[in-house]
């Protein structure tokens, strides 16, 4: 299996604290490897790190054979980002969001810019008469679609997800679970999320990866929930958590 990321003992120290202990992880390419863990445990630190947006204290990552350096330009043309919230931004319209980045990495004229940016919103299930509104005249579902829209415009190997399906009724969030899966089938995309969401945990991801104690178990979704460890086992193990699994069935992408 052909590892895409590389996670080789990290460290990420913030004074006295220690976040990650010399945590290594290999994300495998074509995967949605889903990643939680309890409050501190470095989730989004752990993201950062890896886009070169957080140095970490000592440790090495590689993404797509290329070793990320914090003093330079990663291969940011090859990932796509959803961060939490959205993070668009309020004063341009859905269409100057999505086509943000294509503006900034590439020298496309307007024209075609427009038109893929228009072929974006598409895929993510959105009318094209949403291009013109403005983020704050969008409901909070179409807010994470126009973000992922933006996170695929330059067509990305990798996709990083941040608690894609936070704030969303339950309807909103199976909806975008589904649209996760369907563009990871049809893209070729690795997809790395962040979430709390057990749905999503047991319902799209081929892997876990779960941050405790400062490193990271990994597994299939049978092997996490087998997996002896007390935050592990009260995560997995609540009620919620074991209707999730039930309801998700054997579907699960292990």
């Amino acid at each position: 299996m052909e590892i895409i990321i590389s996670v080789k003992d990290l460290v990420n120290r913030f004074g006295e604290q220690v976040v990650h202990d010399r945590l290594s992880l290999d994300v495998r390419r074509d995967e949605i490897l889903g990643v939680v863990g309890g409050s501190g445990t470095g989730k989004t630190v752990l993201m950062r790190s890896i886009l070169g947006l957080q140095k970490p204290t000592s440790g090495s990552i590689t993404v797509l054979g290329q070793k990320i350096e914090y003093h330079k330009p990663g291969p940011s043309r090859c990932w796509g980002v959803l961060f939490q919230g959205g993070a668009l931004l309020s004063g341009l319209t859905v269409q100057e969001n999505v086509e943000l980045p294509i503006a900034l990495h590439s020298d496309m004229p307007l024209e075609t810019r427009h038109e893929l940016a228009s072929l974006k919103l598409l895929m993510t299930g959105l009318s094209l008469s949403v291009a013109d509104k403005y983020p704050s005249e969008l409901s909070g579902g179409m807010r994470k679609r126009v973000s992922l829209a933006r996170a695929l415009a330059l067509e990305p190997k990798i996709l990083f997800l941040d608690e894609p399906t936070a704030g969303l009724d339950p309807i909103a969030a199976t909806e975008f679970d589904e649209l996760i899966t369907y563009l990871h089938d049809n893209l070729d995309l690795t997809i790395m999320m962040i979430t709390h969401d057990v749905d999503s945990l047991f319902g799209i991801c081929d892997r876990i990866a779960v941050l405790v104690d400062g490193g990271v178990v990994v597994g299939t979704v049978d092997e996490i929930v087998d997996y002896d460890h007390p935050w592990i086992k009260g995560y997995f193990g609540v009620p919620r958590a074991q209707r999730a699994r039930a309801a998700a069935g054997g579907s699960h992408r292990d």
